[in-house]
């Protein structure tokens, strides 16, 4: 089984988590897409509770499996309580899943401290790594830029062209605005009932 793992805090999940996972599902050739819920220990905490943020992967995921199953939700990471490193997930996947054919999806947001991360090392020499860059204009978007700041050619750059950041949506939705249209439906409507990000 050949499988992706694309982890995330998705404070809130957006159309541009949604682009990528579809991409993996059309083109990337996997089985199966695992999507896990995570706490970033280089970013702050998430503004929403965890069990929201996993019915938020978990409604991306249903989303995503409207023309056939590929995608589920790992709640392994939220489920311990405290920020768990990546190298520690791809084990666990491993295990679970009993495959070592696991490819990395990750976004350039998080790319750019990658050598911050515990055992990235091993991370590139384990797994394969798939960067999605979010605009084709970010200086960082250029695939040489991205070699020469990793120093390494095992990984690959897709340009999704979808400049959404869960950030600035979370500043817009405290603001009061409509951000429907950056946030696939059933993850909106979660947003809306449960009087999230105001």
């Amino acid at each position: 089984m050949r499988l992706a793992v694309f982890g995330g805090s998705f404070d809130p999940p957006h159309n541009g988590h949604l682009a990528l996972c579809l991409y993996a599902r059309e083109l990337l050739q996997v089985d199966r897409l695992v999507i896990s819920a995570s706490n970033n220990p280089l970013k702050d905490a998430p503004q929403a509770a965890d069990r929201d943020r996993v019915k938020m992967a978990e409604l991306l995921a249903e989303t995503i499996n409207r023309t056939g199953a590929f995608a589920e939700v790992s709640s392994w990471e939220a489920n311990r309580g405290h920020p768990v490193y990546t190298i520690d997930l791809m084990e666990y996947l491993e295990e679970i899943y009993s495959t070592s054919d696991l490819t990395l999806l990750i976004g350039e947001d998080n790319f750019l401290n990658f050598r911050q991360w515990k055992s990235w090392e091993e991370l590139i020499r384990r797994y394969s790594i798939i960067v999605f860059g979010r605009k084709a204009d970010d200086g960082a978007s250029d695939d040489s830029a991205i070699s020469e700041r990793l120093h390494d050619q095992s990984f690959r750059h897709i340009d999704l062209n979808l400049p959404l950041s869960s950030t600035e949506i979370r500043k817009r939705l405290a603001s009061g605005d409509d951000c429907s249209a950056e946030i696939p439906s059933p993850i909106w409507q979660y947003i809306v009932e449960n009087q999230l990000y105001q």
